[in-house]
């Protein structure tokens, strides 16, 4: 049954693709993820006893973000920020936050505190490739074609995630929030247009390379 967002978002030339396409997507995302989860069950057990014993509070975060046609889920995270963090700033963390933990800082910059999204794309919420998903707040906003974006299952990278994987960085530390709403959600909001509209296998295969490089540059260097 189509939803209202859907059926807003094909206003704008927004593509349905073909549903064989999304069921090999779904697929592989299964696929991918149960292999990626038994590689990196280790690691993810490592990080939560670091996360555990660094600072009091749950080892995971499960903050509600918009999903596929702007339905709320809970996206899980390693946690990487004080507990009751959402309470004591904006949803953007800039550099130096002083939200962030130790553990977490290093887990944000390596990307290792992203890893439990993979159970995520199993339960069906999220897929490896797709629109980085975002609080409610933001997606409320969205307009036109930017509609197209929750016309598809969000995922755990996409050309924003590529573009913006020093996104702590770049907002710096003078109203995060504001400097993300006014300079970087909009661009990432059009590469995100530009993901869905464009989107195929081959640029989901493309998008994973290059996110895998990036990642395993940052560990690097760290």
């Amino acid at each position: 049954m189509s939803s209202p967002i859907l059926e807003e978002s094909q206003q704008y030339g927004c593509i349905r693709h073909p549903a064989w396409a999304l069921m090999i997507k779904r697929i592989l995302d299964v696929v991918v993820a149960c292999i990626a989860l038994i590689a990196a069950g280790p690691i993810i057990v490592v990080a939560a006893l670091a996360v555990k014993a660094s600072s009091p509070g749950p080892v995971f975060y499960r903050g509600i973000r918009s999903g596929l046609n702007g339905r709320p889920f809970r996206i899980y995270k390693l946690r990487t920020m004080v507990d009751n963090a959402e309470n004591l700033g904006g949803p953007t963390t800039g550099t130096n936050d002083h939200r962030v933990t130790r553990i977490g800082s290093y887990l944000r910059r390596t990307k290792l505190d992203e890893l439990p999204q993979f159970f995520n794309v199993l339960t069906g919420d999220m897929s490896l490739v797709g629109p980085r998903p975002e609080v409610l707040n933001y997606t409320a906003q969205y307009r036109g074609e930017e509609t197209c974006i929750l016309s598809m299952r969000p995922g755990i990278t996409d050309y924003a995630s590529i573009e913006f994987a020093d996104l702590d960085d770049r907002v710096g530390n003078v109203d995060p929030d504001k400097y993300f709403r006014e300079h970087i959600m909009p661009h990432k909001t059009a590469l995100r247009v530009k993901y869905v509209k464009e989107w195929s296998l081959i640029s989901d295969v493309r998008i994973l390379w290059m996110t895998f490089f990036r990642v395993m540059k940052r560990i690097a260097l760290r």
